[in-house]
């Protein structure tokens, strides 16, 4: 089996471990990372000999020499940078001749997906993007369900999810909504994803209240009609969460009938990543579903 090699940026990110794990646990190498934070120590449990810079431009020029040079040249970039920079690090990647494999949200913007397209089709390179609860044994059993039901169901579903952020939250990027999206897109996209590869088209979007802790509304699709309610107070969480000393809450209930998915989430990653080297993964197209109703959500 041929080794690949990797780029890592925003390797001091919380999510750039599971990239770590998922680059080592499918037998390659990761070959130079970037963060402007060096507090990177992590590193040292999977890639100790990797190189790693603090500076774009210089991280740049490295995988740019590693093209020219034709030694230990990138085969991916694995982008866990801030929202807002996942487009210009896309970029970077296929500029340097390499296959791109972007976070969530893949872009803060609809219309940045058609430029994507458009990269895609004259560099020959591929873009994908992490929409891991896809592969999650309990989402893709439930659309499993869904397709052999009837065509003309349409499903009555809750969905909370209260993830607990500290003071800092709001003195970072992500509590910055132009470079985040705000809570919407920061805590949502992978649900809004999932439930439009679940259910179909959207067919209406409303919106209840939107403030720098929380998004509540409704959303309609070809077959679910969905109350959704999303969070980062920890004041928001249910008393059975607080007893057992939970910082994060997930539910949705289809029906009046529990989903139950909290566990599953550890090796996604790494079944992704496994798909992409296959050839299988996710691409610019898939996410447009999903960045469309940030974006609108942002919007109203």
């Amino acid at each position: 089996m041929t080794t690949a090699n990797f780029a890592l940026i925003g390797a001091a990110g919380y999510i750039a471990p599971r990239h770590m794990k998922a680059i080592k646990d499918t037998w390659n190498n990761l070959v130079c990372a970037l963060d402007p934070y060096d507090g990177v120590g992590i590193m040292d449990s999977y890639f100790p000999e990797a190189d790693f810079f603090t500076e774009p431009e210089r991280f740049d020029r490295e995988l740019d020499k590693l093209r020219r040079l034709n030694q230990n040249k990138v085969d991916y970039v694995s982008i866990c940078s801030p929202n807002y920079l996942h487009d210009a690090h896309i970029r970077m990647a296929v500029r340097n001749d390499a296959h791109a494999i972007c976070e969530k949200p893949i872009v803060l913007n609809p219309w940045n997906l058609d430029a994507l397209c458009k990269l895609e089709e004259e560099s020959g390179k591929h873009i994908y993007t992490i929409l891991q609860l896809r592969l999650h044994p309990t989402i893709k059993k439930l659309k499993e369900q869904i397709e052999k039901g009837p065509k003309d169901k349409v499903y009555d579903i809750d969905l909370k999810y209260i993830t607990s952020r500290g003071r800092w939250y709001h003195f970072s990027w992500k509590g910055d909504i132009q470079k985040s999206g705000g809570v919407a897109t920061n805590i949502g996209i992978h649900f809004f994803d999932m439930l439009g590869w679940v259910f179909g088209d959207l067919k209406g979007l409303e919106v209840h209240e939107k403030t720098a802790e929380r998004a509540v509304g409704y959303l309609e699709y070809s077959q679910a009609r969905v109350n959704w309610f999303l969070s980062i107070d920890s004041k928001d969480l249910p008393p059975a969460a607080v007893q057992g000393n939970k910082r994060t809450y997930r539910s949705i209930t289809i029906e009046g009938q529990e989903l139950e998915f909290s566990e599953g989430f550890t090796d996604l990653h790494t079944e992704l990543y496994r798909e992409i080297l296959a050839g299988r993964g996710f691409r610019v197209e898939e996410a447009r579903k999903s960045v469309e109703i940030a974006q609108r959500i942002r919007k109203i």
